[in-house]
């Protein structure tokens, strides 16, 4: 079994401090950090105790967090929660999936609906019309109770990843796409991606049955089998998310002082150490002007980002040898 992305770099910059890892050898994405001064953590994949399971948890629900944000004086998008009728039964609330489409159709569509806590852009989807959003919603709710509603943003889509008063990487997320090439298929695109992706050693991360792609093919008129011409770029998802195949655009040692202060003072008012905050803006070069908090993560992943190149890589290591040297000398952390 191969060792996950993750488990290996802790393996690495562990050694470089004397700390001794014991990995669960059926799952291998857990273990246990064991530091030369005796004290021990526990970390799950991207997950470690440097942030308080109640911070992350916050974090994780996009409405929840959503609403403190706005408190705190961030811009964050529009948007409202709704719920499977079993749960608005439960908790006296009319919010219902019929609900949502009226409140999408006030926004004006496209909208978009995605679900309350789950990761990884998983079956977050831009929809314009109402067979989409119940196509969309009906999904979500299959899988989990509760999904947002919220307000289409344009904007290119920035992670700006934080450990305390530190921005340790900055990247422009650019949606699942393929380029046409005058004689191959959309299928044979993808596969070929599939193919680069896997070689770059990211996996097999495009799902050819995603209802979005589909969705987004028809849009434009397409299907798997059409031949797309020379050049012509088609985004197959709205998502920008690493995780479903998106690419990265690398900003980190160009990054605005005004976008760092702006993501360092979120992860802090989240009460968060580490933090990965995703933001719609222009241009994160130059000084701050309008923009939009699409989420903050508690557990950010950056196993495809590192992917990206050897500079990326030896950030993500850079970042897990802070977060150790940061554990090892703490106690009575709360693991999660």
């Amino acid at each position: 079994m191969k060792t996950p992305f993750v488990t290996s770099i802790i393996q690495k910059v562990a050694k470089e401090i004397g700390a001794v890892v014991l990995v669960d050898p059926e799952c291998s994405f857990m273990g246990l950090i064991t530091f030369k001064n005796g004290n021990k953590t526990f970390f799950r994949s991207a997950r470690f105790s440097i942030n308080s399971s109640g911070s992350v948890a916050i974090a994780k629900d996009k409405g929840v967090s959503n609403f403190f944000l706005n408190k705190f004086g961030y811009k964050v998008t529009e948007g409202k929660t709704f719920f499977s009728d079993e749960l608005c039964e439960e908790i006296a609330n009319h919010r219902n999936i019929d609900a949502g489409f009226y409140y999408a159709n006030e926004l004006g569509f496209p909208v978009i609906v995605k679900p309350i806590n789950l990761s990884q852009g998983m079956f977050v989807t831009k929809v314009h019309n109402k067979q989409e959003y119940y196509q969309v919603a009906k999904k979500i709710l299959q899988k989990i109770s509760g999904f947002i509603v919220e307000r289409f943003y344009s904007g290119n889509d920035y992670r700006i990843v934080v450990l305390d008063d530190e921005v340790i990487s900055a990247y422009q997320r650019i949606p699942l796409f393929i380029i046409g090439d005058g004689k191959s298929t959309v299928l044979q695109l993808m596969q070929q991606k599939q193919e680069t992706f896997i070689k770059n050693g990211r996996k097999e991360i495009i799902d050819f049955e995603d209802y979005r792609i589909k969705k987004n093919l028809r849009r434009g008129k397409l299907n798997f089998g059409n031949v797309i011409p020379n050049n012509n770029i088609v985004y197959l998802l709205d998502n920008a998310n690493l995780s479903t195949g998106g690419e990265a655009i690398d900003f980190t040692d160009n990054i605005h002082a005004d976008f760092k202060k702006l993501a360092v003072n979120i992860t802090k008012d989240m009460e968060l150490r580490l933090a990965g905050v995703d933001i719609l803006a222009s241009d994160i070069t130059s000084p701050i002007g309008d923009y939009t908090i699409i989420e903050v993560n508690g557990a950010p992943s950056l196993t495809h980002y590192a992917s990206f190149g050897e500079v990326q890589t030896k950030r993500v290591e850079n970042l897990y040898l802070q977060v150790l040297k940061v554990l090892e000398n703490e106690n009575n952390r709360v693991n999660y």
